[in-house]
């Protein structure tokens, strides 16, 4: 019994010193924090800033109006170009207009007119038809009276006459048969809309003139497509314009993303600012990390990607986490975008980020920046009673 008592005792003693051990050896940081990216908006304009009012650490919605930024020295020079350029276009395409009008009405004045010449031109041709007709019949016919002779005279012309006719009968009346076929190729030339006669080729004036406007009245209208082409582009060019110039006037700072922060104003009200002056800060509370400093010693033990926890100050819930950088020692640049900035203390040590993805998910936890707590990498001997008491 005795020395039951006493194996009992030494073991409790070695446990005791083995837990003591244990919880002191175990690689752990010496501080962690909750850290985030912090996002810096800059003015895309120069002009008067209008803040809106938000209280340092507010919650921001997607796309909530931050600040604005109003140019009213905008230049609108190059848009008044534009526009009197589309003027002129527009003034140009009016004078085609009235053109091609002007041109249409003449045409049309001369299609009547040819058409009342070519019924005027077919019933004379259809009148000196007939008469060939009957003369050539009264010469087939062999009539030997005073009128035959006399029609056999009145061609008998030194200039009517061909090398080796025959007679003057006979002459005449090749002459005859010639003015028939002449008379009817021109006939039907003519219901044909070809003009057969001396002093034209196969059209009147009127037609000829008819057609030269027709050409003119094409040729404006292939002019008037390209120039509608042109106003087209000119239209998109000028839509550009003003939304450029839309932008240049008024431009509007929103928060780029959900689950952020109003984190610093850099910026005083109504101030004029130029392009691109940093005008505001937010913190981007779905991108949160842990920032901790360890030893030497644990440092070297360290790998991307090694399984770690984390743990709050004052609870006792431990959240998974992995090692995502091992920045080491003097990091002081590697903060210049995260919210909470290092201690000298912190930076004497040899830093370390961790990837939690919990924190980025727990809804009850919220934006936890700031807060603090301490990181483990190895497990130690009272965790299975801290999972019991969780």
């Amino acid at each position: 019994m005795k020395y039951t008592r006493l194996i009992i005792g030494i073991t409790a003693i070695l446990v005791t010193l083995w837990v003591i051990i244990g919880e002191q050896m175990t690689a752990a940081s010496a501080n962690a924090v909750v850290n985030a990216p912090v996002v810096t908006l800059r003015s895309p304009i120069a002009g008067d800033l209008e803040l809106q009012s938000h209280a340092l650490g507010a919650r921001l919605s997607q796309n909530e109006l931050l600040a604005a930024v109003t140019n009213t020295r905008v230049d609108t020079v190059r848009l008044a170009d534009l526009q009197l350029e589309l003027d002129r276009l527009d003034a140009g395409t009016n004078r085609m207009q009235a053109q091609i009008a002007a041109l249409s009405r003449d045409r049309d004045a001369l299609a009547q007119r040819t058409e009342v010449f070519t019924k005027a031109r077919l019933a004379e041709l259809e009148a000196k038809l007939t008469e060939a007709q009957v003369r050539q019949q009264l010469l087939q016919a062999g009539d030997a009276g005073a009128g035959a002779t006399a029609l056999a005279d009145a061609v008998t012309a030194e200039e009517s006459r061909r090398p080796g006719a025959p007679t003057t009968s006979a002459l005449a009346l090749s002459h005859a048969r010639e003015r028939v076929q002449t008379l009817l190729a021109a006939r039907d030339a003519l219901r044909e809309g070809v003009f057969l006669g001396d002093g034209y080729n196969d059209a009147p004036f009127s037609e000829q003139r008819r057609i030269q406007l027709d050409a003119q009245i094409a040729e404006l209208g292939l002019t008037r497509t390209e120039v509608g082409l042109q106003r087209a582009a000119l239209e998109r060019r000028i839509a550009r314009a003003r939304q450029t110039q839309g932008m240049e006037a008024r431009s509007e700072l929103r928060a780029p993303g959900a689950n952020m922060l109003y984190w610093e104003t850099l910026q005083a009200d109504a101030v004029t600012v130029q392009r691109g002056d940093p005008i505001l800060r937010v913190v981007d509370c779905g991108q949160s990390i842990i920032t901790l400093s360890v030893t030497e010693r644990v440092f070297n033990t360290l790998r991307v990607g090694q399984d770690a926890s984390f743990r709050f100050s004052g609870q006792s819930k431990l959240y998974p986490a992995t090692v995502g950088r091992l920045a080491g020692s003097g990091a002081r640049t590697v903060y210049q975008n995260l919210a909470i900035a290092p201690s000298e203390k912190h930076l004497e040590r040899y830093d370390v980020s961790l990837l939690v993805p919990e924190l980025n998910t727990d809804t009850e936890l919220g934006c936890a920046i700031g807060r603090t707590g301490r990181a483990f990498f190895d497990g130690r001997p009272l965790d299975l009673f801290r999972g019991w008491f969780g």
